[in-house]
């Protein structure tokens, strides 16, 4: 191995530590003191409740571990975001599972604990999926109310979801496993089935001092919405627990009796590991984000048998299209090319940049995807498209247009992957989260931004100079190095894949070597959903 290769693998592997320290973190939700205190009450934790009810929480995947992040300091944090969601196997059926977490304000819904429970369900639509509501929640919380309370994507939503679910025969249950209160008692109860758990579960509209002090009557929670009330005089929940494990287990038997879904029959085989070294990964990818390397090499440390069938290999070289298998699972690869390349006219091109021969062969090879119902695996390591009069006039808008029009039309399940740069326009190009992948991913090299922090400071410090010479301020050389770093600074922030995930842009950052587990479990997923629409692209300029 060259230096190159082991200065690379020493920074992507700080880069994986500082991953599972900080995954490590938000796994103690609210802290430890208030996780004993759960214990105390008799209470398991929403992670230990997934723990029991999941065959293999190993071989789950969390989605949204980091939503939240840095986003709430002045309310104490949110770790993400009050709620975890897994999906995983349930007697052998995969489930997702949504577990109100009560070590962090009581379960208290904040902005983005809305618009992860939403991503939640969306999923669970997508893929028509089983869903489990581990209910345990305070209800909105308060201060933030006018971020979770009245819009389309906001708490109410959340109901809209169960009514349309249940229409789509896509089974829910929920289990009250502590509070349940105001509107979000409605949840469970507009599940197919509910259980609640004696002693620790409740659910009402009103708690005793709210009716209290709207109708003077005293009453205790326990009478007015306790499991005995709901189980035996109210008939709201179907089943009575002892505690949570027995709640759990209730709803490892319900989940059992489930009979078999349609299925949309992607293709599977059985599953062969890389031939090539997965764990050369880390010294392949390099350090820096502008540095070039072969996107072959990590596709073969990804596919089965490292086996890629190119498509058109020898035309728009900055995306690399074929075909491939992922765990057994076929899947046609759509990856960019971040090693410099040259035409078949012996002109450079860039890599990581789209071009308009590029985003021809991208758009074909989704056409040929959706024909033979192949899922569509992108691998985004992309600055944008090439910019330049010759490009503009060989119609690169209207070529990128071609590409992303493929790109939202595609009825097949897509799966996205950030591996590194994902900047502009070449996100939307290469199926980022406006073009609905059934999951997306970031490595810890990931970058998401309009364009890189060097590239955008350069920008924003012209704008700024030219703002402080209308002032009439004189501008030295100290001081513009100065400006140009605080500018830096604060968009890098920004471009970090945590910052990302912490607003569900992505729904997770991952070990690469996982990679492989997220897209054969999300299409296994998929395969839940036959598909129903025709791929069309609708009016198209050729």
């Amino acid at each position: 191995m060259d230096i190159k290769f082991n200065k690379n693998e020493d920074q992507n592997k700080l880069q994986l530590s500082e991953l599972r320290k900080r995954l490590a973190q938000v796994k103690l939700g609210g802290g430890k003191t208030r996780i004993e205190k759960q214990h105390k009450q008799g209470k398991m934790t929403a992670r230990e409740r997934i723990a029991f009810l999941l065959d293999d929480d190993g071989n789950s995947l969390e989605i949204g571990a980091f939503a939240g992040e840095g986003m709430y300091a002045e309310h104490g944090g949110c770790p993400s975001g009050g709620v975890i969601v897994k999906i995983g196997h349930v007697q052998g059926k995969q489930c997702i599972v949504v577990a109100n977490d009560a070590t962090v304000k009581a379960g208290a819904w904040f902005p983005i604990t809305g618009k992860k429970n939403l991503r939640a369900q969306e999923i669970a639509i997508e893929n028509r999926l089983p869903i489990i509501y581990l209910v345990d929640s305070a209800g909105v919380y308060l201060p933030l109310q006018d971020e979770i309370f009245p819009d389309k994507e906001h708490f109410g939503r959340i109901f809209r979801n169960n009514a349309i679910m249940s229409s789509m025969g896509i089974t829910q249950i929920a289990a009250v496993m502590g509070s349940c209160v105001a509107g979000g008692a409605y949840l469970p109860i507009m599940s197919d089935e509910a259980l609640i758990v004696d002693k620790t579960g409740s659910i009402f509209l009103a708690g005793s001092y709210l009716v209290k002090a709207a109708i003077g009557e005293q009453i205790d929670n326990e009478s007015l919405g306790g499991a005995t009330t709901h189980s035996e005089i109210s008939g709201v929940t179907d089943y009575k627990a002892l505690d949570d494990k027995d709640a759990l287990t209730k709803i490892k038997n319900i989940v059992d009796k489930i009979g078999d879904f349609d299925k949309a029959g992607f293709n599977r085989k059985d599953a062969q590991n890389p031939k090539e070294n997965a764990d050369d990964i880390y010294g392949i990818l390099p350090g820096s984000r502008t540095d070039p390397y072969d996107m072959h090499d990590i596709i073969e440390r990804l596919v089965d048998n490292s086996e890629f069938e190119e498509y058109k290999e020898g035309y728009g070289k900055t995306i690399l299209t074929g075909y491939a298998r992922i765990d057994g699972w076929a899947v046609g690869i759509v990856a960019n090319q971040r090693k410099v390349v040259k035409t078949a006219k012996g002109e450079m091109q860039f890599g990581g940049v789209i071009y308009s021969d590029s985003a021809d062969k991208a758009t074909r090879f989704i056409a040929n995807c959706n024909q033979k119902k192949i899922p569509l695996v992108f691998l985004q390591d992309v600055t944008g498209f090439m910019v330049g009069s010759k490009s503009e006039q060989g119609g690169i808008i209207k070529d990128g247009a071609k590409m992303v029009n493929a790109v939202s039309n595609s009825v097949v399940p897509k799966f996205t992957v950030v591996i590194g740069n994902s900047y502009g326009a070449g996100n939307y190009a290469m199926c980022g989260k406006a073009y609905d992948p059934r999951l997306i991913v970031a490595w810890p090299s990931a970058e998401l931004a309009v364009m890189s922090g060097n590239s955008a400071a350069k920008v924003l410090l012209q704008i700024e100079k030219a703002s402080l010479k209308k002032k009439g301020e004189t501008i030295t050389k100290e001081k513009e190095e100065a400006l140009f770093s605080k500018i830096k600074e604060r968009y890098d922030d920004q471009v970090s894949p945590y910052y990302a995930a912490a607003r569900l842009w992505t729904d997770a950052i991952i070990d690469p070597l996982d990679t492989r587990k997220w897209i054969s479990m999300g299409i296994e997923a998929a395969n839940h959903a036959p598909i129903e629409k025709q791929f069309n692209m609708g009016v198209l300029q050729v």
